[in-house]
């Protein structure tokens, strides 16, 4: 396994819909986010803001299996 961090897309043009998704979840998590390079936020509030995006793709996917 290589060290070198990756986040590519499967979908490169989804791009800006994950921003758009990830800016909202700061949002509902009391985050501000700047367009771009975010390297000033704690681990707290990177974790939160990753937590609440998987916490809404969960909810997305049981409301999709009903």
């Amino acid at each position: 396994m290589s060290s070198k961090s990756s986040n590519k897309l499967v979908n490169p043009q989804a791009r800006e819909a994950m921003d758009r998704f990830k800016m909202e979840a700061a949002s509902q998590v009391g985050v501000t986010l700047n367009n771009g390079y975010n390297g000033e936020l704690t681990s707290k509030q990177a974790g939160s803001i990753g937590g609440q995006m998987v916490k809404k793709m969960i909810e997305a996917y049981e409301n999709g299996i009903q």
